[in-house]
């Protein structure tokens, strides 16, 4: 069944704002006179999130819902989404609120202008000091690192083309770097401002360890991007670099045995060229083969659903 707009949802413990997300919702696109359906992804709730979800899903069957077993994160919430979805485009959005549905149409606007993605920018941000400065200092750095230029890459609300969620794969924490998967990718990405607004219900599930886990992130996403189908070109290098030095070493040290006659068992530069040369064979065998399995596993579901409502 072919519909205008398909809305994804991860939700953990919001269950006091989810009868007026699905209300605003709603009447946004029954003004706009826009076809919808909302998939919530329960992600392991502990308060009363599913229990409602199921009662909204008897009232509207426009409504669909994904319970997992126990928390997966915000990236397996998505994929789980995206795997369902049957509109021509695909709206995300969090469940606290603080992302306006109001801008539905303004999004679908600039998509339909030629663009695959838009991703929203929260110009004006209603969150506290201590989340905006490292927000905008993480945003610059992956900016540059990533070549994509946008302000606000972690932003919840997006409008996507359905054929761009179909291609894009995403795990672990890489949620924060969609935009940069889907350009990289050949997608074409822009982005818009949207209303920002102040939490009302719950508390952040971020802490500042999502930080220095995003960086961690963004090195995965580089390594990804440009090696994946060429690993060698990266553990090659440095397999070879250190390689190179370590048989430097090593027949330097046979020639001077050769020609002055000299004792090695006494020399730690052997035991250095010998070691420069395991790192090289390390980085060719062990290094690739880690990553054979990481790239093999990341493809496999990574997610466990209890049951689905409106499947």
């Amino acid at each position: 069944m072919s519909m205008d707009l398909s809305v994804v949802v991860p939700v953990f413990n919001e269950e006091d704002s989810l009868a007026e997300l699905v209300r605003q919702i709603s009447v946004v696109c029954e003004e706009q006179k826009i076809s919808f359906e909302i998939i919530f992804v329960d992600d392991g709730s502990t308060d009363g999130s599913f229990a409602l979800l199921e009662e909204l899903h008897q009232k509207d069957k426009r409504i669909r819902v994904i319970q997992f077993r126990r928390n997966f994160g915000k990236a397996e919430a998505l994929s789980a989404g995206f795997s369902v979805v049957r509109g021509d485009r695909v709206l995300t959005l969090d469940a606290d609120l603080q992302d306006d549905p109001a801008e539905i149409p303004f999004l679908i606007r600039v998509l339909d202008e030629g663009l695959d993605l838009v991703s929203g920018w929260k110009k004006t941000r209603k969150d506290p000091l201590s989340k905006r400065i490292p927000s905008k200092i993480w945003n610059f750095m992956t900016s540059v690192m990533t070549g994509i230029k946008l302000h606000d890459f972690n932003c919840g609300i997006k409008m996507y083309r359905r054929e761009v969620v179909e291609s894009v794969h995403i795990y672990g924490e890489l949620h924060r770097y969609i935009p940069a998967l889907v350009s990289w990718e050949g997608f074409s990405v822009g982005e818009m401002p949207v209303n920002h607004r102040p939490r009302l219900f719950g508390r952040s599930k971020y802490g500042a360890s999502r930080f220095f886990k995003g960086f961690l992130d963004l090195i995965t996403i580089m390594f990804l991007s440009r090696y994946t189908r060429r690993p060698l070109h990266l553990f090659g290098m440095w397999g070879l670099v250190f390689g190179s030095i370590g048989a430097v070493i090593t027949v330097t040290l046979m020639v001077l045995r050769i020609i002055k006659t000299i004792y090695l068992s006494n020399r730690p530069l052997l035991f250095i060229g010998v070691l420069f040369i395991l790192l090289g064979m390390q980085f060719f065998s062990i290094g690739l083969l880690g990553e054979m399995i990481t790239r093999s596993h990341s493809k496999n579901r990574n997610y466990s659903i209890r049951r689905f409502l409106g499947e």
